[in-house]
């Protein structure tokens, strides 16, 4: 499991990638990875491309990221996720809470 982050070039965005696991075990290193960053002022995408497992924990931590987030409607999209986390997002009806691609 690895998490990283990176600004955009207008400093306006950050891309988050959860490779591997996105569990209680990440937790952490996902909260690290936003909360360096100011209350209220990005925007974040989630690429899970390389995320293999997502669980509710990792669904509370969305939320979290959400609530952190710039403060406007599809302030969070979560982009790349492979069909068994699409179908996840899908059944917890994050569709409404986020921007899926």
């Amino acid at each position: 499991m690895s998490i990283s982050s990176e600004l955009s070039d207008d400093e306006k965005t950050v891309t988050l990638k959860i490779a591997g696991r996105f569990d209680f075990s990440t937790h952490q290193d996902f909260m690290q990875a936003y909360k360096s960053y100011p209350k209220g002022e990005k925007l974040f995408v989630v690429d899970l491309a390389e995320t293999d497992y997502l669980d509710s924990s990792a669904m509370g931590m969305l939320l979290q990221l959400r609530e952190h987030s710039a403060v406007q409607e599809n302030n969070v999209m979560l982009i790349n996720g492979n069909d068994a986390v699409l179908e996840i997002l899908q059944i917890a009806n994050f569709g409404k809470l986020f921007t899926i691609q």
